[in-house]
């Protein structure tokens, strides 16, 4: 699937009205609104990640932990040079990398902030399983990182609480006794549903197709990423929200995207020669 067609499929997350904030995402070219600077986000995203080293406990596994910044290595290395081959300015320039292992066996979650800070825990190894089911989890946790994603939420949040603001006073108040009158926030309730939820389930599916091309770029099987996607399904045990409550696709959905996308993306995406 070429970034046309990908773009047709998961549709525009730029709102429809022109800022001069509205930028695109590496590769996929999806137009994006990016009003908060960089380097503000980054330098947050450090001082949390150090507070979250010294609150969580981190793991033992040292073989584990070794693994996790292999993989990393090799993306951090495959990404910058693909973007140098193509001609396109590296978004992962000015990060940070950094890896840590949590240890909490309930949680299977991972998550990579602004500036390359990344974070695995424990609990999604046993989902994970293999070294390739481990590069398709931090390819797209990576993925948001060098999208830009959380800037381009922090931008969303922004405009909508200034726009949700203005129309409340254009409206002499109205939304705000509606919400008084309903003991419930009405605004942010049907922001959520409407707005955010869908925005947030548009960068999934980007970072899930970024995702895969960083760890084909990097060397690694990407026909491992919706199996990990059937285990993890099988690992919630069906207890997924409704699609159009969650910020996320549902796991039936990624399957079928990242089948679609699998072979287009080995094709087009080999792995990167060093050297």
């Amino acid at each position: 699937m070429n970034r046309r067609k990908f773009l047709n499929y998961i549709g525009c997350g730029c709102c429809g009205v022109v800022i001069n904030g509205c930028s695109t995402a590496p590769i996929t070219d999806r137009r994006q609104l990016k009003i908060i600077p960089k380097s503000k986000l980054n330098a947050q995203a450090a001082q949390i990640y150090e507070k979250v080293k010294k609150k969580e406990k981190m793991s033992e596994d040292i073989e584990s932990l070794n693994q996790i910044k292999d993989i990393g290595k090799r993306m951090e290395v495959s990404i910058s040079e693909y973007f140098n081959k193509t001609g396109i300015d590296d978004p992962t320039t000015n990060f940070d990398w950094e890896y840590i292992l949590i240890e909490n066996k309930k949680v299977k979650n991972a998550w990579c902030m602004p500036g390359g800070k990344i974070a695995i825990y424990t609990g999604i190894l046993e989902v994970t399983k293999n070294t390739n089911g481990l590069a398709s989890v931090m390819g797209h946790e990576i993925a948001h990182a060098v999208a830009k994603h959380s800037i381009e939420r922090a931008s969303r949040g922004v405009l909508l609480q200034t726009s949700t603001s203005l129309i409340d006073i254009f409206s002499g108040g109205k939304l705000g006794q509606i919400n008084q009158a309903t003991g419930m926030n009405t605004v942010g309730l049907l922001s959520q549903i409407g707005i955010m939820n869908p925005f947030s389930r548009t960068q999934e599916s980007e970072a899930d197709y970024l995702g895969m091309i960083f760890a084909s770029l990097s060397g690694f099987d990407i026909r491992e990423t919706k199996k990990l996607w059937e285990r993890m399904k099988e690992a919630n045990k069906g207890k997924e929200p409704p699609q159009f409550m969650s910020t996320h696709p549902s796991s039936d959905t990624r399957i079928k995207n990242l089948t679609e996308w699998e072979n287009t993306i080995i094709l087009d995406y080999p792995p990167i020669t060093l050297g």
